[in-house]
């Protein structure tokens, strides 16, 4: 009996995350663990954002550290992560065959957002990675679509990620970082409702998150790095069975909640 991966959508956290794992990171390394070995993996992440939706398709993927003012020592990490241009076309072909407008480029390489988690699962850098992007502008409901653009692939073997947080305030960070380490009440609040919702499989109310969902607009001023989950979600298809493998907060503000989506076979 074939044994299928499920979708994921795991917390990327602050680029620090890299340095000081703990506990989100430690799930993580444990959930990927169990799962059989992936042909390849597909990884969106919200720091790849682009006007229609591209795969990069390079064959080694490069360690792009995208932020500035950490830890000297996280410059030196490095993810030499192997690239999968069979895989990419594939993904691409996927993706077109749904009706949404794509394209493959070579990729510069891999963002904070895809490399640390990917570090953290796959610290041996033996699984073939896929970037695809996101399109934020075009919200909630073209991420779900993507996803379920990529839901046959899941199929095909390929472990499909989204990396990001389930909720993403950095005005908040600053302010609860001055007033001593308050965590804003909706940190706990907003990913209570979003777990709710997903295990009840309640897809209309997750697509109007925004105007459902209690201090939406404080969790995500924008959306983007919620949008992964969407996308995770969608790649599952309806009926998935879903299982919340970690909650927790760090940096007063980011809610490390990492969800797995078991499709119906």
């Amino acid at each position: 009996m074939k044994t299928y991966l499920p979708t994921l959508f795991v917390p990327h956290g602050a680029p620090t995350f890299a340095l000081r794992p703990g506990a989100a990171g430690a799930a993580m390394t444990e959930a990927a663990s169990q799962l059989p070995r992936p042909r390849a993996i597909i990884i969106i992440s919200p720091h790849w954002d682009t006007e229609i939706v591209t795969v990069g398709h390079a064959e080694r993927l490069s360690t792009i550290h995208d932020f500035s003012g950490f830890p000297q020592e996280l410059y030196q990490l490095n993810y030499p992560a192997t690239g999968c241009p069979e895989g990419a076309h594939e993904v691409a072909a996927a993706i077109a065959a749904a009706g949404l407008p794509v394209r493959e480029v070579t990729s510069d390489g891999l963002d904070h957002g895809a490399w640390v988690p990917l570090r953290l699962m796959y610290p041996e850098a033996d699984v073939p990675v896929i970037p695809v992007s996101l399109q934020s502008h075009a919200g909630v409901a073209q991420a779900y679509k993507l996803g379920q653009a990529l839901a046959p692939l899941v199929d095909k073997n390929f472990l499909i990620i989204g990396s990001g947080n389930i909720t993403h305030n950095l005005r908040d960070y600053m302010i609860a970082r001055q007033n001593g380490g308050q965590i804003p009440s909706y940190v706990r609040d907003f990913p209570e409702w979003m777990a709710t919702h997903l295990h009840d499989g309640d897809i209309d109310s997750l697509l109007h998150y925004r105007e459902q969902a209690p201090d939406a607009v404080n969790a995500h001023p924008t959306d983007e790095h919620l949008l992964p989950l969407y996308v995770a979600l969608g790649a599952a298809g309806t009926g998935a069975d879903v299982q919340r493998f970690h909650a927790g907060i760090s940096d007063y503000v980011l809610a490390m909640d990492a969800y797995a989506f078991s499709p119906m076979h």
